[in-house]
């Protein structure tokens, strides 16, 4: 395998781990107490992403966000996880907005997950990931008192309904990839690519989808050349176009949730191909690697 030089860049590749009946857009229709009786897809479409990262034409480590009501079903896709090198992480227990809950419902979500997940695979997890993306600063200050060593659930595009926001300390540089926001605990944006003061979403997800391969790779090209660091996420269910579909969900839903889906493996495939100079690090390695710089 090629290996990417010292002075490399570095992407984060992240992988929200929940299965396709768990996505807000479908919530209204699939309530949280019918999600036992749902077909489950999670396990097979991780272990084709873990697959896929394993035959890339450069070394690639991940982080996976994985909610805990997967992981307590699926134990050993987490150690598959794990084994093969990649960060294990949490993405909460039953994917309830943060702002939705109370602190004590969500701090008995943030530990309960960690310690499933820790349970799991004998080892610390040090990382967190917030549902959907909503983060506040009041939730911030609970995810650094349940022990983990990182957040990464800020998004800084904020056309997004459910997205959260943070107060981060003021720096030279906008839009940093890493910010220390106390010695031992820090905040990890997802990537958005910034065009004077309007912020264009371009972390992954339905963006990646939707965006031309041509298009995402120059604007990732920018945020690299400007910060050094490129932080991109998605799901396992966006690589599935034979899951079910929600029929009595609302349009616009529906449109985001299964654009492109038949594409995008491939797709992510040729972003690693096509990046190979550059280093693929977990989140936890890429903070040793900043603090050792």
């Amino acid at each position: 395998m090629q290996s990417a030089s010292s002075n490399s860049k570095t992407i984060l590749l992240t992988f929200d781990v929940e299965d396709w009946f768990q996505v807000e857009n479908f919530k209204e229709h699939i309530p949280y107490s019918t999600w036992s009786d749902r077909e489950l897809r999670v396990e097979k479409n991780t272990i084709e992403l873990l697959n896929l990262l394993a035959e890339a034409p450069t070394p690639v480590q991940a982080t996976f966000f994985i909610l805990g009501w997967v992981a307590e079903r699926c134990p050993d896709l987490v150690r598959e996880i794990h084994q093969r090198g990649h960060e294990v992480a949490s993405h909460g227990f039953e994917h309830h907005l943060c702002y939705n809950q109370t602190p004590d419902e969500l701090r008995r979500d943030l530990l309960k997950s960690k310690e499933l997940l820790e349970g799991i695979i004998g080892q610390e997890v040090t990382g967190y990931r917030a549902p959907s993306f909503s983060i506040t600063d009041e939730a911030l200050t609970l995810v650094r008192e349940a022990g983990y060593l990182y957040d990464s659930s800020y998004n800084s595009y904020g056309g997004h309904e459910r997205y959260g926001s943070l107060t981060l300390p003021k720096t030279e540089k906008q839009d940093l990839p890493l910010y220390t926001l106390t010695p031992s605990f820090y905040e990890i944006p997802v990537s958005n690519l910034r065009l004077g003061n309007k912020v264009i979403p371009w972390g992954g997800g339905g963006y990646f989808r939707l965006l031309p391969a041509l298009l995402h790779r120059i604007g990732v090209e920018y945020i690299l050349k400007k910060n050094d660091c490129y932080t991109f996420y998605m799901h396992p269910w966006e690589i599935d176009p034979d899951q079910p579909r929600v029929k009595e969900a609302k349009t616009f839903f529906r449109f985001r949730h299964y654009v492109n889906l038949s594409r995008t493996k491939n797709k992510l495939k040729k972003f690693i191909s096509t990046n190979t100079e550059h280093s693929f690090l977990t989140c936890r390695d890429f903070i040793e690697k900043v603090k050792r710089s």
